[in-house]
């Protein structure tokens, strides 16, 4: 094997780049160090240098240079600060709390600035420690401080050459890891295909519906990635190739996501037939031909969907024979089957168009949506409407603010050696709700006894500081390589760095057991804040979340309803309603599965109702993505135009319906109403048929068309039919037991 393959394969992955970067950061310092003659400088540089890639955010190179100086200017404040109020405990104190909150509540504005804010609180923190360290305020402590804005600077500076030189690297990443989502949820779609009975097609509904957030999640970041690198580059050629792959991927998404058919009907009729493994395997190659598509954008490969093509054409063959043998129970199911396999053969283009799209149909409007403030006062609006008991961000900025003061406390009063790490354990562990709270909690301690372990044998076994600097340096780069995914294995690696770091300029066999004793108080604080201060416990609000899941189903239904009256276009109203709708399901799936993590006194019935209401919600969006698909300006003498305003009622329905749920009211009982609307798309089908029984003379031609499909009607009908089920999942999350009101407070 050529060593230029394995290279390659290794620039690919996301984490490379920032570990080389961390890498030439950290061993730049070492160097300065060995330059200057003096390893003490090694601690402040490398704290600095951690605090300034947390606080890394993604841009293009002029982005990142802004935000740079905005961060060593929030670094520089906080260290001043820092230093000024230190000698004054009781200042300090004050000073703490109120700094927290400020920066926690900036968070509302955008995540750039939750990330830079977070990344100021760090270096706060590592500027006591570094005064903590040399016994407190002396003559020297400006210019300590001032090597932590030196490594924080030093750090920005590589990022930003790096991003001016390999600007398209993240985005190719983005969009590789766009693809592997979309391939998965398509391997996951295609088991709901399979034609076997007894299964828990509930679980898989479920699983689908996880795995649509990890997609929703994919696309956003990938777009945002575009959009920062299309300021003022909007007619680059690779970017605009980047663009259209995107926009690629939102239609395979929709596609993917719809569903024509009740699939339990499909395998009551065709269970003895091979037309539903035929849909399955194609649905199972797509997915594996998303997942090479993936892999063909980051190394520049040929792409390659022979097998997918194949059991495209095997599904056309099988639905061919099923159509030739002429049973009139299938008729009526024949029509969907073709639909189904119309919708396929559509995504199979799509998947094969997305790997070179130059040639694809340039859009009408290819703008996104710029979701950052567009001025000062946006960003103070954004905070003021953050500033209630509601916002799961001011309920955060408190309860960090109190754990942050409460531990300075008993730092103040217990006076442990190297007592800030208390304060940066509970910085680190305190998260804004208890499931990801617990997580990192127990993470955080066995990641640190395993790195205190690692640490002693490290410096048991290699005395010399050359060596312990290179397994500081090592252990550095494991850490901004694992913190995201594996954060025990980050724990360790960080507290091998800081045992390593300071055992050379002091006894690191004194750190092991307060940097343990530090970071069980600290983790004992952020557990009993979390639980304690302004909990923000899921089930409280699982209702609201399943009303917004409901609006923005209507207002993506809306815009449907608009493209078919005035023609397709994948314009920005469009995409946005779209992407809301897939959002919302996703923050669904995410509430749900942190609700899950949270005590059962918390948790009660209402995870089982509210994975409910998620299958039922995303059965609705499947629906919604099939009538999306089908988009096309209706004729006024079109038959299909007398189902806009049954549409238009649907949407109301959907409106009222989460109107009641947001309130937590009983919600009114849908059967009727749900009745008329299917007798009304009935009627409409039926006259549709007549009036064209009448025109054809042929009574070959007439029994076709009393089986005529339609798929606005058919998909509206679906729609309708999931409104009653909704209705009582709905009911379930408002019905909240009398000793139980007082939870169901937003404020509470």
């Amino acid at each position: 094997m050529p060593i230029s393959l394995p290279l390659r394969r290794l620039w690919t992955l996301d984490k490379f780049a920032y570990s080389l970067r961390v890498f030439i950061a950290f061993s730049g310092a070492l160097l300065f160090s060995g330059l200057m003659g003096d390893v003490g400088l090694v601690i402040p540089l490398f704290l600095g240098i951690i605090a300034c890639a947390l606080s890394e955010t993604d841009d293009s190179w002029q982005g990142r240079l802004q935000a740079l100086l905005v961060t060593l200017i929030c670094f520089a404040s906080a260290s001043f600060v820092v230093q000024w109020l230190f000698p004054w405990p009781w200042l300090f104190a004050v000073g703490l709390a109120i700094s927290t909150f400020i920066l926690i509540m900036l968070g509302a504005i955008g995540q750039r600035y939750a990330t830079i804010a977070s990344g100021t609180l760090i270096l706060s923190i590592y500027s006591m420690i570094n005064i903590e360290q040399h016994g407190g305020v002396d003559e020297d402590v400006a210019s300590r401080q001032l090597l932590l804005l030196a490594g924080a600077a030093w750090y920005g500076v590589i990022s930003i050459l790096w991003c001016a030189l390999f600007s398209r690297q993240p985005v190719k990443q983005s969009m590789a890891r766009v693809y592997k989502a979309l391939g998965e949820f398509l391997i996951l779609k295609s088991a709901l295909f399979e034609p076997v009975r007894g299964v828990d097609l509930e679980a898989r509904r479920v699983a689908l519906a996880r795995q649509n957030g990890k997609v929703v999640d994919a696309l956003n970041q990938a777009k945002e990635m575009i959009f920062r690198r299309l300021e003022g580059q909007r007619g680059s050629r690779k970017l605009n190739r980047y663009l259209q792959i995107y926009f690629i991927a939102q239609d395979i998404h929709e596609r993917a996501s719809s569903t024509h058919y009740p699939y339990s009907a499909l395998t009551e009729a065709f269970f003895h037939h091979d037309v539903l493994f035929r849909c399955q395997r194609l649905l199972d190659q797509q997915g594996r031909a998303c997942r090479q598509l993936a892999k063909s954008l980051l190394l520049n490969r040929p792409f390659g969907h022979e097998q997918s093509e194949q059991a495209l054409a095997d599904l056309r063959a099988s639905i061919h024979n099923l159509s030739e043998q002429g049973k009139p129970e299938w008729r009526p199911l024949m029509h969907p089957l073709n639909a189904l396999a119309d919708n396929l053969t559509i995504l199979e283009a799509q998947i094969a168009s997305a790997h070179n799209p130059d040639t694809a149909d340039n859009r009408l409007d290819s703008s996104l949506y710029d979701r950052s403030p567009s001025s000062a006062l946006e960003a103070w609006k954004r905070v003021q409407l953050n500033l209630t008991l509601g916002s799961p961000t001011f309920r955060h900025a408190v309860r960090l603010s109190t754990a942050l003061l409460v531990g300075y406390g008993l730092l103040q009063w217990l006076d442990p050696e190297q007592g800030f790490w208390i304060l940066l354990t509970t910085l680190f562990v305190c998260r804004p709700n208890f499931a990801t709270t617990r997580r990192f909690l127990s993470q955080r301690i066995l990641g640190t006894v395993l790195g205190l372990i690692a640490g002693w044998a490290s410096i048991s076994l290699f005395p010399q500081a050359s060596i312990q600097s290179m397994i500081a340096v090592a252990a550095g780069v494991c850490f901004f390589a694992n913190r995201e995914r594996h954060y025990v294995i980050a724990t360790a690696s960080i507290t091998l760095l800081v045992l390593c770091s300071f055992n050379q300029v002091g006894d690191g066999f004194n750190l092991i057991w307060p940097r343990l004793f530090d970071t069980l108080i600290g983790s004992l604080i952020a557990g009993l804040a979390v639980f304690f201060i302004l909990p923000d416990w899921q089930g409280r609000k699982l209702y609201r979340e399943a009303a917004n899941v409901l609006n923005n189903h209507r207002r993506y239904l809306d815009e449907i309803v608009h493209q078919y009256e005035e023609g397709k276009q994948d314009d920005l109203a469009y995409r946005l309603a779209r992407r809301n709708a897939h959002n919302a399901d996703a923050a669904l799936s995410t509430l749900l599965t942190n609700m899950l993590h949270e005590p059962g006194h918390y948790r009660k019935q209402d995870a089982d109702n509210g994975l409910r209401f998620l299958v039922l919600s995303n059965t609705l969006l499947s629906h919604l993505s099939a009538l999306g698909a089908h988009r096309h300006q209706l004729a006024d003498d079109e038959d299909d135009a007398a189902l806009v305003p049954l549409a238009k009622r649907i949407s109301e329905l959907l409106e009222q319906l989460a109107e009641q749920l947001n309130k937590r009211q009983p919600v009114t009982p849908l059967a009727d109403q749900v009745n008329n609307l299917l007798a009304q798309l009935e009627q409409n089908a039926s006259d549709s048929s007549e009036k064209k029984a009448v025109d054809e003379k042929a009574q070959e031609e007439n029994e076709k068309a009393v089986t005529l499909y339609r798929p606005i009607q058919s998909q509206l009908r679906l729609i309708a039919a999931q409104l009653g089920p909704l209705g009582d999942a709905a009911n379930r999350l408002t019905d909240v037991p009398a000793e139980n009101h007082h939870e169901a407070s937003p404020a509470a």
